[in-house]
Formats: C-alpha cells, structure tokens, sequence
C-alpha cells in the first residue's frame, strides 16, 4: 500500500474510506495515484489523536464536525501564488474593471468572490488591479461599496489569507507599480524579506469557511467570480453542478473565471459565454 508502512496502521480499506468520505463531503475523487498524498497529509493527525492505526482515527470522526473540517483541508490544500495566469487579470483589467469602477464611484454594490481562495494570493492581486496603481484613487475607490469574499474550505489556508504577509520573491510576479503601491515592508524571521498586503486591501476583504458542496450564505449576486484550479480535483456531475451553481450566482453579464485545465460543460453552458481563455461572461436576460 505504502512502502514501509505496516497494512495494520494504514490500509487498502482507510484509503476507501478516505475517499469516500473526501467526496461526499467536497465532490473531491481522490485516484488511487493519491494512496502516499493521503497518508502523508493524515498522519499527523493520527499521530496527535494518540491512535495507532488510521482505521481507529477514522472511527473518530463521526460526530465531530470540527475534525472531520481538518481532514478535509489537510487534503484539499491547493498551492497558488500572485498573479497566476495572467492573461485573466490582464482581461479584468482592460475589460471588467473600467465598468466596475465607474458603478462603484457612482455609488452602486460591486460584489467580487474568490472562491477557494487559499492562502489569499488571488484576492490580493484581483484587488489590486482593481484599485490600479495610482495609490491615490486607489483609495478613494476602496471607500465605494465595494465587497470582496474570499472563501476556502481549509480554516489553515484562510489563516495565512488573514495574515496577508508573504516572503517578497513572492510578489514579484505582480507588475511593479500595483506591487509599490499596495504592500508593505512585513517583519519576518528568516533570512528573505517579507512582505505585507496594504491595510486598505485587507480592509475590503470578508474571508469565509466554505465548503463550495454546502450550502452557500451569499444571498447577493456577484459581478466577478473567480474559481481557478479548483473544479479538476472534481468528477463530472460535481463539477457540472457547481458550475451551474456559479452561473446562477453571478449578475446578467457578470463574469467567471476558471482555471487553465477547466472548461464549462453541462447545463451551465447554457448560461455562460466563452469571452476568453478559461473566461465566461453570464448571458443577458432574454
């Protein structure tokens, strides 16, 4: 099952179960291929709860919400980092932004949604666009109504959004001027300088626990809605499901934005354009 590991701790059964659980919980298939990454990610869970064997850990999950939480986040954690995939901020920017700042200075809700948002990168390069490298009407334009959710399923992930502060190597895929004028100098103890988000980001951001399979609270539609890189860790009908999902949460010309690999499919494509690579703009109402 796992080189050097004993079937008595970690078995062909708890992975079963793993999976299982995973996907009802996230709509997440784990593939064999993730026997090693499952058990990697769990043992120190295992380790900590005093149990010998994943089976008895496993057995303790009925019940207790807040550790079935880190199960599930200690095997949904995604890796990102600033500015991925630029060509979608690059048509934000020159496209969806003039029209978002022009509602917003005139007074109007522009509502943006990170959703599986990790450790925050997104959120902070999406609204630094957004408020563009003039620092000073940057600022004004953060005083509108503008909201900005960022949600992930993982409560660590969301810890190190909260934190907002990166090593600087970090940020140096953001253009230079956003970079200038929306971080700060950040303490750190290691030998690479840090770097901290601008008060004024942080301030317009609601980070949220999440689970996209649950039951969402946002009762508002968005204009703008990223969910990058997220959809290939799920089956088709799940993937479908969530898709339509995102649609039905956008406003009438409100646009979604989906990861490299991912593309609309089943019902949701009758409700969303292809405008771009991997972007998708919600139809008019008829």
């Amino acid at each position: 099952m796992v080189p050097g590991v004993s079937p008595a701790i970690y078995s062909e059964a708890d992975f079963r179960r793993i999976s299982g659980l995973i996907h009802a919980e996230t709509g997440i298939v784990l593939s064999d291929r993730k026997r090693m990454l499952a058990y990697s990610r769990l043992a120190p869970l295992v380790r900590r709860s005093g149990l010998t064997s994943f089976g008895a850990f496993l057995d303790t999950l009925d019940g207790d919400a807040r550790l079935l939480t880190e199960v599930v986040a200690a095997l949904t954690t995604n890796h990102t980092y600033f500015h991925r995939e630029p060509h979608h901020f690059d048509h934000f920017e020159t496209t969806v932004r003039p029209d978002l700042v022009r509602r917003a200075t005139a007074g109007e809700e522009v509502r943006i949604w990170s959703a599986g948002c990790s450790t925050g990168e997104e959120i902070w390069t999406l609204l630094m666009v957004l408020l563009g490298a003039d620092r000073g009407a940057g600022m004004r334009l953060a005083q509108s109504r503008l909201i900005a959710l960022a949600s992930d399923i993982s409560i660590n992930a969301l810890a190190g959004a909260r934190a907002a502060t990166y090593p600087a190597s970090a940020l140096e895929a953001v253009p230079e001027p956003l970079r200038r004028a929306w971080s700060i100098a950040a303490p750190g103890s290691g030998s690479e300088p840090r770097l901290g988000i601008d008060p004024v980001l942080q301030a317009m951001v609601r980070f949220r626990e999440l689970n996209l399979m649950g039951e969402w609270p946002m009762r508002r539609p968005f204009d703008v809605i990223f969910c990058r890189n997220v959809m290939i860790y799920f089956d088709g009908p799940t993937k479908d499901r969530l898709l339509t999902r995102f649609a039905n949460a956008l406003l009438p010309g409100g646009y979604l934005y989906i990861g490299h690999s991912e593309r609309v499919s089943g019902p949701a494509a009758e409700l969303l354009d292809p405008v771009g690579p991997t972007i998708y703009r919600r139809r008019e109402a008829a």
